[in-house]
């Protein structure tokens, strides 16, 4: 009989040349399970995906009790679906008080795109300006912020008018001008290997925008729904955004996106033309009862809270002398090795051992720690245990 990985290979697109491919048949909490009962400590939570964990029961819950209801019924906001009103309603609680207004998709990417299309329908401009080693996603628009010819120049040609500038270089922010529509950046870069933007970059940035009528877009796709210990990463510098972009943890395991604006911004794509932006699936009412218990778990468990503390025990206990630096927020972190080989080995160790990770796209000499905000301190002494091994088990 053919065997699941067999038909892995055969029939699933595949987008490198070796995966990684670890098989999974269940998971729970941090954990991963392998057909044969194999136990994986998730330190990567789906890239961020799984902050309140694999199968949280009130999440299981929620999608049973909607599929009892209804799924699809027509394409995004034309309907009055009460788990799109109730969620829209209970995001905009925990946003800045003027971004008001939220357009449901389907990923992170098409948040980015969405809100590049409102950035320019709203300022009547065509420019963009990003910044190296970001990552905004891989559909057209998204991957047009990319500024690493590796991963685009196959595509091309990629939108026009994109400039790049070096992430932190504030002396380069005069080239944001009142030719650009918006600045799309990250308050931590992620791909670029967990880099936090300073203190008066991202207050130099917001007064830039202001400055020239340009379009302040924050991607939190990441970093949002308390991976950096704050409810989105923006919090960490005293600044608002015009729009911010939103998926992965955002649906406790289930497919959405967002991208939210103020209502005057957002009404932009009613007219000239209408129907400005649309989506058949964005907003779906399972996804969208997923993210909004998702959302009350975050909240009445204090789960965002306790990041911070979580945070500082697992760097207290993770000493190891293969580890030239660790940096970071919350339970978000870069591990440094020296060499892409060494993370290489690294997590095939874990494959053995009992752990999951991988590296960053623009940053492969550093492994990624970012599993479930749920993680107990029980969970966290295990996690290190079994990485204080893998980095034992290196041979290079």
């Amino acid at each position: 009989m053919t065997s699941n990985r067999e038909l892995f290979f055969k029939h699933l697109g595949q987008t490198s040349p070796e995966p990684f491919a670890l098989e999974i048949e269940k998971a729970e909490g941090i954990y991963m399970y392998a057909p044969c009962g194999k136990k994986y400590i998730d330190l990567i939570a789906g890239v961020s995906v799984s902050n309140v964990g694999h199968r949280h029961p009130k999440i299981v819950e929620a999608i049973k009790n909607q599929a009892d209801k209804y799924m699809h019924l027509m394409v995004y906001g034309e309907y009055i679906q009460s788990p799109q009103v109730r969620l829209a309603t209970k995001l905009a609680a925990v946003l800045p008080a003027d971004i008001s207004s939220i357009y449901l998709v389907n990923s992170g990417s098409e948040a980015i795109d969405g809100a590049m299309k409102l950035a320019k329908r709203a300022t009547g401009r065509g420019e963009f300006i990003a910044f190296k080693n970001a990552y905004h996603g891989g559909t057209h628009g998204a991957l047009s912020l990319m500024s690493d010819d590796t991963f685009t120049q196959a595509f091309r040609p990629l939108l026009p008018g994109i400039t790049f500038l070096d992430f932190n270089a504030t002396e380069q922010l005069n080239q944001i001008t009142e030719k650009t529509a918006a600045v799309v950046a990250e308050a931590i870069q992620a791909e670029g290997g967990i880099i936090p933007a300073q203190q008066e970059f991202m207050k130099a940035l917001r007064q830039r925008c202001t400055q020239t009528g340009t379009l302040l877009i924050l991607d939190e796709v990441q970093t949002g729904f308390g991976r950096t210990g704050k409810f989105f990463g923006f919090e960490h510098y005293g600044i608002v955004p015009d729009i911010i972009c939103m998926a992965k943890g955002m649906g406790g395991g289930m497919p959405i996106g967002a991208f939210a604006a103020s209502k005057e911004l957002m009404d932009c794509f009613q007219s000239a033309p209408v129907l400005g932006h649309i989506t058949t699936f964005g907003g779906h009412p399972i996804s969208c009862v997923a993210a909004e218990a998702s959302l009350d778990i975050l909240t009445s468990e204090k789960i965002i809270e306790q990041v911070d503390a979580k945070g500082k025990l697992l760097l207290n206990l993770l000493k190891h002398p293969a580890i030239l630096s660790i940096r970071g927020q919350g339970l978000f972190y870069a591990v440094e090795l020296g060499s892409f080989a060494k993370v290489q080995q690294f997590i095939k160790n874990g494959a053995e051992i009992g752990y999951a990770t991988d590296w960053f796209l623009f940053c492969d000499t550093h492994f990624r720690i970012a599993p479930p905000l749920t993680i107990t301190e029980k969970e966290i002494r295990e996690a290190v245990s079994k990485i204080i091994k893998g980095l034992s088990g290196l041979s290079l």
